[in-house]
């Protein structure tokens, strides 16, 4: 887990996105699958870091990105 602080926000690049459900899976209170088979968020500030951060660390093209929402700075996945 990270060790952010502060608010954060959930950010999906659904052009990379490749639909594998793995995120929506671990993450189901703040990332659901659309009808054409890509990842959206919920909400955009996650609601439990441990598992947005798994979500993001899952995902095989990094389309799953939490940032802290005052910087922009990038939290998980890290690199």
């Amino acid at each position: 887990m990270t060790a952010a602080t502060g608010p954060l926000e959930t950010r999906v690049d659904r052009t990379r996105c490749v639909g594998t459900g793995a995120c929506a899976a671990t993450a189901p209170a703040d990332l659901t699958l659309t009808a054409d088979g890509r990842a959206q968020t919920l909400r955009r500030s996650p609601s439990d870091l441990e598992l947005i951060t798994e979500a993001a660390e899952l995902c095989p093209v990094e389309a799953i990105t939490v940032h802290r929402a005052d910087t922009g700075e990038q939290v998980a996945p890290l690199y």
